[in-house]
């Protein structure tokens, strides 16, 4: 199994063919579709490798659209304080598709982060990022998760984040 299918099970997106993927006490396997898109919304942030915006809508339109989606409302102060905090307050308005990759890739991690999850699931978050932004990346991932009492689990070749990140398996 690849990392990234590890991720995929962990956050929901792919049905596992046998056992059950436990997070907290709800096993992911029985739930509905419609329970377990809720069921993500409300618990589970995700940073694809592959980002997935709404390419028509702007940065600040994109985060609103995760709120709204996981039945929350729109709250454009802390999509702003998420904004300022990745470096990008000076692009809420901007379209998705006038964004750099390393832009897109901190626009992702704010969209994963804006519910509040229990679980962040990240797939080479920083990938993108150059060595400052890489670093301020996996600060706002940890403290994110601190302060949530969320669990983390990044995967990634980046060896920038061997340094950095004191739990660590190696494959």
């Amino acid at each position: 199994m690849g990392k990234s299918t590890l991720l995929h099970l962990l956050g929901g997106l792919l049905t596992s063919t046998t056992g059950s993927i436990m997070i907290g006490d709800t096993d992911l396997t029985k739930l509905s579709k419609s329970d377990l898109d809720r069921f993500r919304g409300e618990h589970i942030g995700i940073v694809f490798q592959k980002n997935h915006f709404i390419e028509s809508l702007s940065v600040l339109e994109n985060l609103e659209m995760a709120r709204y989606f996981a039945d929350n409302s729109v709250d454009d102060r802390k999509c702003r304080q998420l904004l300022e905090r990745l470096n990008l307050s000076d692009k809420s308005n901007a379209s998705i598709s006038t964004l750099s990759e390393g832009q897109k890739q901190r626009v992702a991690i704010a969209r994963s982060l804006i519910n509040q999850p229990k679980l962040i699931l990240a797939d080479e978050p920083t990938s993108a990022l150059d060595d400052d932004n890489c670093a301020e990346v996996v600060r706002l991932l940890e403290e994110q998760a601190e302060l949530e009492k969320a669990a983390l689990v990044i995967v990634t070749h980046d060896n920038r984040l061997k340094n950095i990140i004191p739990q660590q398996i190696t494959l």
